[in-house]
């Protein structure tokens, strides 16, 4: 049943705990973890990690340091969240039902 939930709602979940974790970030933080293999070999400039700057920076409310950080940064956000609202929607037309595996029938 969990790994029915998950499949269903992996990327619904995904997006929404990235702009969990983008907001509650600190993008003026110098030094924070980072999974970019660009950093990690000790690149500066990455452009992936300057469109999470500007995501975090704009849902920060600090919309000239977004565009400074990477200009698609707003659209990227609109975009991730129609996408959001697209999953969410599919989601409440589709009903859950979850099949006991003993009888086949719905619970």
């Amino acid at each position: 049943m969990i790994k029915l939930f998950l499949f269903r709602y992996f990327e619904l979940i995904f997006w929404v705990s990235a702009l969990v974790a983008l907001g509650a970030s600190n993008p003026l933080q110098s030094t924070h973890f980072t999974l970019c293999p660009l950093k990690l070999m000790g690149i500066s400039w990455c452009p992936g990690c300057g469109l999470g700057h500007s995501i975090a920076f704009l849902l920060h409310g600090n919309i000239y340091n977004s565009l400074h950080a990477h200009w698609l940064g707003i659209p990227a956000l609109l975009i991730i969240l129609y996408r959001i609202a697209n999953l969410i929607r599919q989601r409440i037309k589709e009903p859950m039902l979850f099949v006991n595996k003993q009888t086949n029938s719905p619970l």
